[in-house]
């Protein structure tokens, strides 16, 4: 991949190799160019909705044995609201592409936001590449099954990677117009999935799915942590801070609807699987078909056309993620190359395009790496799944522990942060909202540790079990002792951190 003109521009007076004052007129981000619709695409985009519907959700019926799965998503989306609440009025005051770094240095402290800043880059990798092995299964399967080519599955994730790739280099609205025509053709086959459901029917449309006892009981650990991995990336909307058309108020509102809509969708189209199965049926056929359960029922209602329709949208839908990811990895580069958390020729931006070049293209640098070593480990596996049920399932798993861990820190630096501003907004969004919502995330982070085996498909406790989420904790806490090493070493660097442009 040719390495585009960039552009990187040094602080008055400061020599290059020094400690300068690493946040004034670094590199530029392109400003002013998203809007609130565009940016509410590409927060879905990220949680891929037609994958959770065809491939979340009958693997959270299947593992847990609970009906009560749509329900979950009701109970999180509340979680979610009240985080966004004071994720919002945050989003207002910090405009820092690296969101979650940035929230947790100004409301907890610079060293904890050092350390949460490598926490967040293990984790949306994880998460960008684990998409990659699901990918390259789906795009594989797809080929043999619809026009008889064998690629294997590693091909079709590089494919995908050099694509991904180049859009990261280009403008962002690049990115928001191809992720909105995209998240718009989910949507309208999920909908169809959902209208059929309901016309099918074989024990009549109930509230089953919906009744919390079918929720909380045995297992509803590991079906909300299940379920939170849906919606992973909703909080991407502040890593546009930058480049958005008004930055105190597109993220909020983005933020918000998305969130809702998330919520509401998965909601609705996991409870239309479960009458369009039936209560009593739907977890045996979920334990049967898992994620190609969707895909049955539409081959047994719908024509094959459809059917085919539906499994290369699912395709675009994993696509979609992975530019969405990608971005997210290339912005949290950017944010910490600027401000010398990481090396600083990471802040490199494209002359023309405003993209996060250097971040874009270390993120690609990453994932070339895991994919390659994945496809090496699977030569030799006779299993197809392989990619799915260890790079996909490892990773992303691991992306959402790191993701909620964040989450549950960021609601406490809001009730730090927003201390300050006690005239300005009211108790409910200051600490109410906030401090439910960081009692909710730390519950959830609990939730998914106790369960971590059943998420990654491990039969009782296993060397997985703890090393998978110690690749993504210690980084945080190599880098929480670096920054505080910081203060006396390199004072002008750890003044800036977190500052997103401009020193405190």
């Amino acid at each position: 991949m040719s390495h585009p003109t960039t552009t990187r521009r040094s602080a008055p007076g400061a020599t290059p190799g020094t400690d300068r004052p690493p946040l004034v007129d670094g590199g530029r981000l392109g400003a002013r160019r998203i809007g609130i619709p565009a940016l509410v695409f590409m927060i879905i985009a990220a949680s891929a909705p037609l994958t959770v519907v065809a491939g979340g959700v009958p693997s959270n019926f299947a593992v847990t044995s609970l009906v009560g799965i749509p329900l979950s998503f009701i109970v999180l989306g509340v979680v979610l609201v009240l985080f966004s609440i004071g994720y919002a009025a945050m989003s207002r005051h910090v405009h820092n592409a690296g969101a979650f770094y940035a929230y947790i240095a100004k409301g907890l402290g610079k060293p904890v936001g050092v350390g949460a800043s490598l926490v967040a880059v293990v984790a949306y990798n994880c998460m960008q590449i684990g998409i990659a092995g699901m990918f390259g299964f789906a795009l594989s399967s797809f080929l043999a099954g619809v026009i008889g080519l064998s690629v294997p599955w590693w091909v079709c994730a590089l494919a995908a990677w050099v694509v991904v790739g180049l859009m990261g280099i280009n403008r962002v609205d690049l990115s928001a117009k191809v992720l909105g025509i995209v998240v718009a053709l989910e949507f309208l086959v999920v909908v169809v999935f959902d209208v059929m459901s309901f016309g099918a029917a074989p024990e009549g449309v109930t509230a089953d799915g919906l009744v919390p006892d079918q929720l909380f009981a045995s297992g509803v650990g590991a079906a909300l942590a299940f379920s939170i991995a849906a919606f992973m990336g909703f909080e991407s909307g502040a890593i546009y801070n930058e480049e958005v058309k008004d930055p105190r108020r597109t993220a909020g509102v983005a933020t918000l609807i998305a969130i809702s809509v998330i919520a509401l969708f998965y909601a609705f189209s996991s409870w239309a699987m479960v009458v369009g199965e039936g209560a009593s049926n739907v977890i045996a056929r979920s334990q049967e078909f898992g994620p190609d359960l969707m895909f049955v029922f539409l081959a047994e209602n719908a024509g094959e056309w459809f059917v085919t329709l539906a499994n290369l949208m699912f395709i675009t839908s994993l696509f979609a993620a992975l530019v969405a990811f990608h971005n997210i990895v290339a912005r949290y580069f950017f944010a910490l190359g600027r401000e010398r958390v990481l090396p600083g020729w990471l802040e490199r931006t494209g002359r023309r395009s405003g993209a996060p070049v250097a971040g874009s293209l270390a993120q690609s640098g990453v994932a070339l790496v895991v994919i390659l070593v994945f496809g090496l480990a699977g030569a030799g596996s006779d299993d197809p799944l392989f990619p799915v049920l260890t790079l996909f399932t490892w990773l992303t798993n691991m992306g959402a522990f790191g993701l909620v861990l964040l989450m549950a820190l960021t609601s406490l630096a809001v009730l730090g942060f927003l201390r300050r501003f006690a005239a300005e907004y009211s108790f409910w969004t200051r600490v109410v909202a906030p401090g439910l919502a960081a009692v909710g995330l730390i519950v959830l982070f609990v939730m998914i540790v106790a369960n971590f085996n059943v998420l990654i498909g491990s039969e009782g406790y296993s060397v997985l079990s703890w090393l998978l989420p110690a690749i993504v904790l210690v980084p945080g806490l190599l880098g929480t002792l670096w920054a505080w090493g910081l203060r006396s070493r390199r004072p002008e660097t750890y003044r800036g951190i977190g500052a997103g442009g401009q020193l405190d």
